[in-house]
């Protein structure tokens, strides 16, 4: 499509099969990340005629800026902001303490509006834009991790005052809530209980789980003309999770679901 894309988090699981499925588009992708030598081999599997590598904190606003306006002097504005970096600390309140829960705000939260405030500008000044955070079903009610969820929930408030501020300049603002979804950040898990996903499996309606290309379809549609009336929708993507919960529903009317 042609499209400058710029995408955090983009050595990460999710964030690697974005990059991928913008380049089968035809887009050029700016990868933002912390880690450096991981981008360059991502640069280097992917083709640097189309990715950017952008070594940069989201924690530090300046950085954030400064490596984002290095990277459109080269390859031109950000048509689309795909907002993936995060991660999480502490699972519960008994375990987070003050410098837990502000890293967890600071990356999760924070560092989500250094990445918009370093491309808003100049959307508003070309009167257009897409803008798809990627949040969790933890910002929509309680699954653990305080601090995480606190912020992936102020995100979503933060994605209905980008669409309805931005909206008048042609810029949409929408957040994918994704549920469990099998990558590397569940490895340490899985080693602790190999039967974690058998085990959580029954949580979900259909009874499977995200993948990272189920996250990168919705981004893709959420970031496309298909979605041209879409915008300040929180959407999860997570097998049913958010619908309802069947076993309490069976428990309460004494039937079988």
């Amino acid at each position: 499509m042609n499209r400058v894309v710029l995408v955090t988090g983009a050595c990460g699981g999710i964030g690697s099969v974005l990059c991928k499925r913008f380049l089968e588009a035809g887009d050029t992708v700016l990868a933002l990340d912390v880690d450096a030598v991981a981008l360059e081999g991502l640069v280097v599997e992917l083709g640097a005629d189309r990715v950017t590598p952008v070594a940069a904190d989201l924690g530090d606003a300046a950085e954030v800026s400064e490596a984002v306006s290095r990277a459109v002097a080269a390859r031109g504005p950000v048509d689309v902001l795909v907002a993936n970096a995060g991660g999480a600390q502490s699972g519960t309140l008994a375990t987070t303490d003050a410098a837990s829960w502000h890293r967890d705000v600071h990356l999760n939260l924070d560092g989500t509006y250094h990445t918009v405030e370093a491309v808003r500008a100049s959307m508003i000044e070309r009167q257009r834009g897409a803008i798809v955070l990627i949040g969790s079903v933890n910002g929509m009610t309680a699954l653990g991790h305080p601090a995480y969820s606190a912020a992936k929930a102020g995100l979503i408030s933060y994605t209905k005052a980008l669409a309805i501020e931005l909206g008048r300049h042609g810029i949409r603002a929408n957040i994918v809530c994704p549920g469990t979804v099998k990558t590397q950040a569940w490895q340490a898990r899985a080693a602790k209980n190999p039967q974690v996903f058998e085990t959580l499996k029954k949580w979900y309606p259909l009874g499977d789980f995200a993948t990272p290309d189920d996250i990168a379809d919705a981004v893709m549609f959420l970031a496309s003309p298909m979605a041209r009336m879409i915008t300040g929708v929180a959407l999860p993507v997570d097998g049913g999770l958010m619908a309802g919960n069947r076993l309490m529903a069976g428990e309460l009317t004494l039937e079988s679901f």
